[in-house]
């Protein structure tokens, strides 16, 4: 097969939500033609193909690697987009299926940090990308979602009666987050301890 026709496979495959054989051409594109123009945007659609199939491990590290294989490529703001909703989606992910109002808070921030990591390359490093402005809502989303879960902590601690570290993790929400709602929440943890 020509490069075009496995390319072309790979499309039709991820139109018909089958990820694997999709993943399949991709790579077999990437191997026989490394140095054609598909080859490229193979990478980038393995990444797509792996967060589909839910294969969230293996889609940030085709995403990371397309990142560092081609920095300056004209799409790279796609591979941070990619890689910021993959994050972003993991931190919503197996909840959202059976939960109706599902607490984030309590959850670890470790994905959410990653996710506002990526979303800001791609709103600082290219703010004319069709990608930013989804981007920048997504962030605030997270940020709203970061400055909760440290509410959820000093509340933890106050619970504990630690009103030292809640009145840190307070103050640490106040001073890392000062545009989110759950500040009001942290001011009177603050007070309290």
């Amino acid at each position: 097969w020509s490069a075009q026709k496995l390319y072309g496979g790979a499309k039709d495959a991820i139109g018909n939500k089958d990820y694997v054989k999709a993943i399949k051409y991709l790579e077999k594109l990437e191997a026989r033609y490394p140095y054609g123009r598909y080859a490229q945007q193979a990478q980038l659609e393995i990444a797509y193909a792996h967060w589909k199939d839910g294969e969230r491990a293996s889609a940030i590290a085709a995403a990371d690697r397309f990142i560092k294989l081609y920095p300056n490529h004209p799409n790279v703001d796609y591979a941070y987009y990619l890689k910021g909703l993959i994050n972003f989606h993991d931190q919503q992910g197996a909840i959202l299926s059976w939960a109706t109002n599902p607490d984030m808070s309590d959850r670890d921030p470790k994905g959410t940090r990653e996710a506002f990591l990526a979303l800001k390359e791609v709103v600082t490093r290219f703010p004319q990308s069709r990608y930013a402005e989804d981007a920048a809502a997504r962030m605030r989303y997270l940020v709203n979602s970061l400055a909760s879960f440290e509410v959820h902590v000093a509340r933890y601690y106050m619970n504990r009666r630690a009103y030292l570290a809640a009145a840190n993790r307070a103050q640490y929400a106040i001073q890392n987050y000062p545009q989110a709602p759950a500040l009001e929440e942290a001011v009177l943890i603050m007070v309290r301890a």
